[in-house]
């Protein structure tokens, strides 16, 4: 992650990471490449690229802090917050919007957003990061809490007028149940797009949150591809506002998954001498992981970590359409490089990413996505830490869940669990796995 050319306190912009395009660092709604509809290959995915002003301070000051808030306390590692002191708006002022959003949040889930527990279970051998107390009890609303505070911030400069701008996500589980949530409590009008297998709690919470409802049926002479991503696609470029948790079609939603791996990074230094050797991490979309890679890559280039863990991404073996992608990228990389590798898979995403081809099943449904829609940072990640892909068998998401709830008293749900499931199945390495601790993320809590 280099830092961007312009100088200055509280320098931030989008860039594509695929053809290189630098958006105006003060654009209202910089979700997706303006480029992104092309003819052509190319994986056209906005990342955010911070000025070096000082992260090394900003990150320690970060880790140090006791602010109950995460959005808050991680505010100056944003893109949202150094956009609104550009502009003008002043530390408290962010903060009092922030706070006030967050209350409301509370008010609608009964939980605000709050460091959430990082334990060791000596029964896994593993540290846990238990997201299912979190709002909505997954992770997802983080990446959407993000997504909220930047159109707050931009209505309130008088950058863009949202008023008759509905929310659009494709979600059949926890990112929908966020959504609405998120959504309710900044009072904006949600629209989701569901298949027909949602199941009655999501449905039910979902009417309870005022968002409406579309239920997607996959017909049989549906090209490859998750229906409710294609009628997602189709309202926003109707005018709708992507709030969803995939960074191919709103590049700021990785930045609220950030705070979930910097909130790793400062409790396992926090807990531990002995450094984390694996983090495991569950992959459908890939915004979690791609995320926590990012936050940690960051953390890094401020100085404040010696070195980043090994990403040990985990999908199903019934659908696992990151292994391609990954092993294609891998196998280049071999011979030219990772920089080299990257550039090539990102300027020919068809030979790398390619949607599953039959409909996925699995007891983690949360992981199903017809694509990893993140793969090319989820990739590059993977490949820089010497990371690789883990499948695991339904006997083993099912085993894991069992273990987590017995032996960690988390009540996760089979893809919450998925991460754990990984690392029971996967033996450390040789090299440098063994002796160093392992940790993983349950991200989601059972219903």
């Amino acid at each position: 992650m280099s830092a961007v050319e312009e100088g200055g306190a509280h320098a931030s912009r989008m860039v594509c990471a695929g053809c290189g395009l630098a958006l105006e660092p003060d654009a209202a709604l910089p979700f997706r490449c303006p480029d992104a509809g092309a003819e052509d290959d190319v994986d056209h995915v906005l990342q955010c690229v911070l000025g070096d002003d000082g992260l090394g301070e900003i990150f320690a000051e970060a880790a140090a802090d006791r602010e109950p808030c995460t959005f808050v306390r991680f505010r100056k590692l944003t893109h949202s917050y150094r956009l609104a002191r550009r502009r003008g708006m002043g530390d408290d002022d962010y903060c009092a919007l922030v706070r006030e959003l967050d209350r409301r949040v509370a008010a609608v889930a009964g939980v605000g957003f709050r460091e959430t527990p990082y334990i060791y279970c000596g029964g896994l051998d593993l540290w846990l990061k238990d997201e299912t107390g979190n709002v909505g009890g997954s992770h997802k609303a983080r990446h959407l809490m993000g997504l909220a505070i930047h159109l707050e911030v931009v209505e309130r400069l008088g950058l863009v007028d949202l008023s008759d701008r509905e929310l659009v996500i494709a979600s059949c589980g926890n990112a929908a149940l966020a959504a609405s949530i998120v959504a309710k409590a900044a009072g904006r009008r949600l629209r989701v797009f569901v298949p027909p297998t949602a199941g009655a709690e999501v449905v039910r919470i979902l009417e309870a949150n005022g968002a409406q409802r579309e239920v997607c049926a996959r017909a049989p002479e549906d090209p490859p591809g998750d229906p409710t991503v294609r009628r997602f696609r189709a309202a926003i470029a109707g005018g709708a506002l992507p709030f969803s948790c995939q960074g191919n079609d709103n590049g700021l939603t990785i930045q609220g998954g950030l705070t979930l791996g910097w909130e790793v990074a400062i409790q396992h230094a926090e807990r531990t001498a002995a450094p984390i050797g694996c983090l495991f991490v569950q992959v459908g979309g890939g915004a979690l992981a791609s995320g926590v890679i990012e936050a940690y890559a960051l953390a890094r280039a401020a100085g404040a970590l010696a070195e980043e863990p090994r990403f040990v991404a985990v999908q199903t073996a019934n659908a696992h359409p990151l292994l391609g992608a990954f092993e294609a990228a891998r196998a280049r990389a071999q011979e030219e490089g990772v920089a080299a590798a990257m550039a090539h898979a990102r300027g020919h995403r068809g030979a790398y990413m390619r949607p599953w081809p039959e409909p996925p099943r699995s007891v983690a449904d949360g992981i199903l996505d017809d694509e990893t829609y993140d793969w090319a940072a989820l990739t590059e990640g993977l490949l820089r830490s010497r990371g690789r892909v883990a499948l695991v068998d339904e006997e083993g998401l099912v085993s894991a869940r069992a273990q987590v709830e017995a032996l960690a008293g988390i009540r996760a749900s089979a893809t919450g669990a998925a991460g754990v499931a990984g690392a029971l199945t996967t033996r450390p390495r040789r090299d440098d796995d063994c002796g160093l601790a392992r940790a993983a993320l349950v991200t989601g809590i059972r219903r």
